[in-house]
């Protein structure tokens, strides 16, 4: 008899979280496991790359309150995840500014909405032998779903992360076994929550060469012109992300004396506005592009020189592990999980994180070809197919 497993999530708008699940269920063996997946709202480019033998459940209207403007929420009837979310917008501000968060109060404001929601939320009435909590916050999993065993996944530096932590470990003690994709992830983590140390399981995020090689031939990046020298980032368009840095980066590159340096991104997010400002302000329009959102964003990493993934934090960034293996040089910040994808000077390069530290490094590639073959050499003899960390998640079905 099949064993039943769920994963949840918020929806499926282009990302690393949800590309790392899609490969995941790419790989899964489905004659021993029934799997379903809860998206809260049904939404987003991927929902069709989800695997046909993947239940997905019917989207289920109260659970879709989380990502939409509080009066949309009003007008379709959401009066009580409404009232929260405006008392949590208020009471994450407050909390924000008394402790200087640099981000704000999103976090903390997305973290005490997901749980004083979850309260008054329904809940899911089957019983699963494993429930996975694939996105942060976990509450949904922890407090409405019935299960033998759940897991909660880390994708993220959490050390960086500027939450609530009292509330936050209340959440993460609710759970059996806490994923972790890759090793320094779980530092990050078990050095804010040591308590927590018996649950973390190391599980990488799956990864299919052949997939992401054939769909890097599928369509042409028309945009990148090869008379240009061309960087390319993937990511949302957000202060972690770190584009901010990119396009000041870019212009130290340009008043060097090197104008046929392009960068693209392909992404979307809330910072948008604030990039097409700064590339304005640096007089940079035909030479920071933001590409927009991107189904299948492999032909342009494929059509570039160097991938560059220029964050102020990551866990361990999907776009990076497809980078290599489309054997593109590759220049990262030095985010304090950065070491765990890239070996300095082996196959790709660290950086400092900032503006100049950018700079540098791309110069340095830029001007040294035989330096940018040494690193594509070294990344073609790697093999990057690793679908056996399912098992890890078998074993504890």
């Amino acid at each position: 008899m099949r064993k039943n497993i769920l994963f949840c999530l918020y929806d499926m708008e282009i990302g690393g979280i949800e590309r790392s699940l899609i490969n995941m269920l790419e790989k899964f063996d489905y004659e021993k496991y029934h799997v379903e997946l809860l998206i809260f709202e049904h939404k987003g480019e991927f929902m069709n790359l989800i695997p046909k033998p993947v239940n997905i459940l019917p989207e289920i209207a109260p659970y879709t309150v989380f990502r939409k403007p509080i009066t949309q929420c009003i007008k379709e009837g959401h009066t009580a995840t409404s009232l929260i979310r405006i008392m949590v917008k208020y009471a994450s501000f407050v909390k924000a500014k008394k402790n200087k968060l640099k981000e704000g109060s999103a976090y903390i404001q997305m973290q005490l909405a997901v749980k004083y929601s979850s309260y008054v939320l329904p809940k899911l009435k089957k019983e699963y032998d494993l429930a996975i909590s694939y996105a942060w916050p976990h509450d949904i999993v922890a407090n409405n779903i019935s299960a033998h065993k759940k897991m909660a996944w880390i994708h993220t530096d959490y050390g960086s992360l500027e939450v609530d932590r009292k509330v936050d470990l209340a959440a993460w003690k609710k759970f059996d076994y806490i994923a972790s994709v890759s090793e320094e992830c779980s530092r990050s983590f078990l050095s804010v929550y040591p308590s927590l140390n018996e649950k973390v399981r190391l599980i990488e995020n799956i990864t299919s060469p052949e997939f992401i090689s054939r769909m890097s031939k599928s369509e042409q990046a028309n945009v990148i012109k090869d008379s240009d020298f061309n960087l390319i980032s993937v990511g949302r368009y957000s202060y972690v992300k770190g584009f901010d840095m990119a396009i000041k980066a870019l212009k130290i590159l340009h008043d060097k004396g090197y104008p046929e340096i392009k960068w693209y991104v392909v992404g979307y997010g809330g910072q948008e506005e604030e990039l097409k400002e700064l590339i304005i302000e640096n007089k940079l329009e035909k030479s920071f592009i933001l590409l927009g959102k991107k189904e299948n964003p492999y032909p342009y990493i494929r059509s570039s020189d160097i991938y560059v993934q220029p964050s102020r934090y990551e866990g361990k960034a999907v776009t990076v592990t497809e980078a290599k293996i489309l054997g593109k040089p590759i220049i990262i910040t030095s985010y304090p999980t950065a070491s765990s994808q890239i070996n300095h000077n082996v196959d790709g390069m660290i950086c400092d994180m900032s503006p100049q530290g950018l700079a540098d490094a791309i110069e340095t590639l830029y001007l040294d070809p035989q330096l940018r073959a040494t690193f594509v050499t070294h990344l073609e003899g790697q093999e990057y197919l690793n679908s056996n960390e399912l098992d890890k998640l078998y074993e504890i079905v």
